[in-house]
């Protein structure tokens, strides 16, 4: 009796004890990179966490070192700061909105062409990179100035009468965000397109799909991660943008970078500053996640 129930059903899966062991190996090897990589955790863990809770005492310090909401209470009440963090949030998405129109087709048009071809067309896209972004502003505020190039060529050919006001305003300052921000977005996206097997879009025009049907059905969908993510390097990066703001942006452009130099530097109110800095840190973190739960959902109602 005691034989019978011991012994296996006809059909059942016996366990294989080579698979329980590389099973162990494979959790032993985790555990071991696992504690060779965790002093280097913990040390740049601290490095990371420590100025930020620095910050975060900051922001609820007067001048002269005794504890107080005051900062946070003009912060919240005060129509600047709301001003300030709307101008962010319309220079990134203004940013990231131009990065996506211009930059698909040049993916696309990289990932289509011959090996050697894309190569050189990539290294001429990285060759802005290569060069100071204070150097870039200051090339573009030469170029979109009353009397730079763009204006000299525009009313030359007869398309305006008199100088486009294109720097010291919102349309400057976008203009040399997307410059600097475009080759950010079109690497991560020309990685995912890529990647896609030429063989199923020659079998879906095979099939009779028209090319705007091609590129949204299959192509667009199965880039859709390379996309997210350089969207999303866009967007959270461009929250955080100083110089460019503050050069083709002339005082009239004031995101929240802006308001903590000025911040710091005219009324010297390190506590302000601070609960400026913890208020962008703060915003990044929920668009980040917002952005994360998104893609998430996505990935469940595509599974």
């Amino acid at each position: 009796m005691s034989r019978a129930t011991t012994m296996p059903l006809p059909g059942a899966a016996t366990p294989d004890p080579s698979r329980a062991a590389l099973r162990r190996d494979a959790r032993r090897e985790k555990l071991f990179f696992l504690s060779m990589s965790l002093p280097a955790l913990v040390l740049v863990g601290l490095c990371a966490m420590l100025p930020i809770l620095w910050i975060v005492r900051q922001s609820f310090l007067t001048l002269r070192g005794s504890f107080t909401w005051n900062n946070w209470n003009t912060l919240l009440t005060s129509d600047l700061t709301w001003k300030s963090v709307w101008t962010t949030v319309e220079l990134s998405a203004g940013t990231l909105a131009l990065c996506i129109i211009l930059g698909l087709p040049l993916a696309i048009a990289l990932a289509s062409a011959p090996t050697k071809i894309a190569n050189r067309l990539l290294i001429l896209l990285m060759l802005p990179l290569w060069t100071s972004i204070l150097v870039r502003t200051y090339g573009w505020l030469v170029l979109l100035r009353r009397d730079g190039l763009v204006n000299q060529a525009l009313m030359g050919s007869g398309i305006t009468d008199q100088p486009l006001a294109l720097v010291y305003n919102f349309t400057g300052t976008l203009i040399g965000m997307v410059h600097f921000m475009l080759p950010l977005f079109v690497l991560p996206t020309y990685a995912a397109l890529r990647d896609i097997d030429p063989n199923t879009i020659r079998a879906a025009a095979s099939m009779g799909a028209s090319l705007p049907r091609t590129l949204l059905g299959i192509v667009l969908p199965l880039a859709a991660g390379g996309i997210r993510s350089g969207a999303m390097i866009v967007f959270i990066y461009t929250l955080g943008f100083f110089i460019t703001p503050a050069v083709l942006g002339g005082g009239q452009v004031n995101p929240i970078a802006i308001r903590i130099e000025r911040t710091m530097s005219t009324f010297q109110n390190w506590g302000a500053a601070s609960a400026l800095g913890i208020l962008l840190l703060l915003l990044v973190a929920l668009l980040a996640a917002m952005l994360l739960a998104s893609r998430h959902l996505l990935s469940r109602k595509g599974a």
